[in-house]
């Protein structure tokens, strides 16, 4: 007798009536597929639980930490490329080219500071853009206009000396009127031309100094803070979790804990941007090693002070992703090094 037959007359005893047959074939078909998919389950489940790895021991665990990657955003734009540099060059010559015939009482009245100041410009260079060299629009050497390679006139350094000289100079005097009214437009033209702001120096003082620990270098670069802990080794700022701490609220303490409470910085996030494993020579506190989680940050404002930190660092640093290579050991390099900009 099958199952299906069976389970036909369990029920109609506790019915007390009998069964067709449909009905009967019906149980029986159900009853064959209940048997088959619980079969199926079995096995799959037998699978599952052979395939389960087994329970980490508290002696083969890692321990984990937070890491502060804080950097310094670069402040100025970069170097020009010899290319670029190139380009904009040929693009300032071709403009001032093609200005060519230029209608000055268009555009300047007459016995005005500006008016003065481009016949000034024009006795002087015979054009008014000396920084991107000499151009005569006429005469048969009108066509022998390149520049040479290495001409003082497609340095960028040289060129603003040249704009800051013009800037500098008062605008000439006119020699059919002299005195009078002119004169006192020239004067005045002086005046305002004495508080021309001249550009900061792309080079500062912590550069020529090598002050690593100034923000005030390498301004076209990014810089990352680097400490010393106590095992005088240099790292990013970094602590254990404390109890269930999260890792965003970790950094946040560590920043204060290693920094002190002058900077003012920004979480990016709070998911992290890398890791770093390291294992113990010898397991210590039922732990293999342990596990670092960076997260990434940046400063606004303010500088770092390790007077009273509460992580016993010794000494920090503000370097560069190449200045970070030199200084960090090999390991940990190869595990920072993609989350370092390269500029």
């Amino acid at each position: 007798m099958n199952a299906g037959q069976n389970t036909a007359r369990r029920i109609a005893s506790k019915t007390g009536s009998s069964i067709c047959r449909s009905c009967r074939e019906t149980i029986s078909r159900n009853a064959y597929s209940t048997a088959a998919a619980a079969t199926v389950t079995d096995n799959h489940t037998e699978a599952l639980l052979n395939h389960i790895p087994p329970a980490t021991s508290p002696s083969t665990s890692y321990g984990v930490q937070a890491g502060v990657v804080l950097s310094r955003p670069p402040v100025i734009t970069r170097d020009l490329h010899p290319f670029e540099s190139a380009f904009f060059l040929y693009q300032r010559r071709l403009n001032e080219r093609l200005a060519l015939p230029f209608t000055r009482y268009f555009y300047f009245k007459k016995k005005t500071p500006a008016d003065l100041e481009w016949k000034r410009k024009i006795k002087q260079r015979l054009t008014p853009a000396r920084d991107i060299g000499r151009y005569k629009g006429y005469g048969d050497e009108a066509w022998n206009d390149e520049l040479l390679v290495g001409a003082p006139e497609s340095d960028v350094n040289w060129q603003v000396e040249r704009l800051l000289e013009d800037a500098d100079k008062p605008a000439a005097k006119d020699e059919h009127n002299p005195g009078g009214e002119v004169e006192g437009l020239v004067q005045k033209d002086k005046v305002e031309r004495d508080m021309v702001e001249k550009p900061m120096p792309r080079v500062t003082e912590a550069d020529l100094k090598g002050d690593v620990k100034s923000l005030n270098r390498m301004l076209q670069r990014t810089l990352y803070l680097l400490v010393k802990n106590k095992e005088g080794k240099w790292t990013f700022p970094e602590d254990r979790l404390a109890g269930k701490e999260a890792l965003h609220d970790a950094a946040e303490r560590i920043l204060v804990h290693s920094g002190g409470i002058n900077m003012n910085t920004w979480l990016i996030g709070r998911v992290p941007i890398g890791h770093h494993e390291a294992k113990y020579p010898t397991a210590k506190s039922n732990e293999l090693g342990l596990k670092t989680f960076f997260m990434k940050a940046r400063i606004m404002a303010g500088q770092a002070n390790l007077k009273d930190n509460k992580l016993g660092l010794a000494d920090f640093k503000w370097l560069a992703k190449e200045e970070v290579q030199k200084t960090v050991d090999g390991k940990y390099w190869h595990s920072i090094k993609n989350m370092l900009a390269e500029r």
